[in-house]
């Protein structure tokens, strides 16, 4: 299974891609890029009095039922990726859905 560490992706077979971002992520047309700023739920750090203090960054306060909504969301992405890989193979433009493309 691939993995991520310290801005780099690596795959089982030993191919590895360095990362500007700290993330991966899919979009609505099932294309896959870089995420840069973990805008919407990440893990954060503050100073106060020279102590680092871990915090939860949360900008637009979403609700548990709507952080599930939103994972629940991406992963049935990723599959549709997968299913449409499967289908198709890695050289057609059947693999996206042209609809979503902006």
């Amino acid at each position: 299974m691939a993995d991520l560490k310290k801005k780099v992706l690596s795959f089982e077979n030993g191919k590895t891609l360095k990362l500007w971002g700290n993330s991966v992520a899919i979009s609505k047309s099932l294309e896959i890029g870089e995420g840069y700023a973990p805008n919407l739920f990440a893990y954060s750090v503050s100073q106060k009095d020279d102590k680092a203090i871990p915090e939860v960054y949360n900008p637009h306060g979403l609700t548990k039922e709507e952080l599930l909504e939103l994972a629940d969301f991406q992963i049935r992405l990723w599959m549709d990726l997968k299913d449409s890989i499967r289908k198709y193979g890695i050289n057609s433009v059947k693999v996206f859905v042209k609809e979503a493309i902006i």
